[in-house]
């Protein structure tokens, strides 16, 4: 605990997503006093023609009340 998902656009080095990860286990490790051992993050590569499908219906539009930041539309 925790697991984090993160959901982007294809295009991000294998470098980026490493940092992302490491920046997010930093800030999580902060802000929930949780150790790094039991942080997880995955990073998924969505194709812009699937992102409706199969996250902004099913991750943010079915679930509102978990959504924290929401994009500008």
């Amino acid at each position: 605990m925790p697991h984090i998902i993160v959901k982007l656009y294809p295009g991000r080095t294998e470098e980026q997503k490493k940092e992302l990860a490491d920046e997010l286990t930093k800030t999580v490790m902060k802000v929930l006093n949780s150790k790094e051992t039991s942080i997880s993050v995955g990073i998924e590569d969505v194709s812009p023609a699937d992102w409706t499908e199969k996250v902004q219906k099913p991750d943010i539009d079915a679930k509102p009340n978990t959504i924290y930041k929401h994009s500008a539309r």
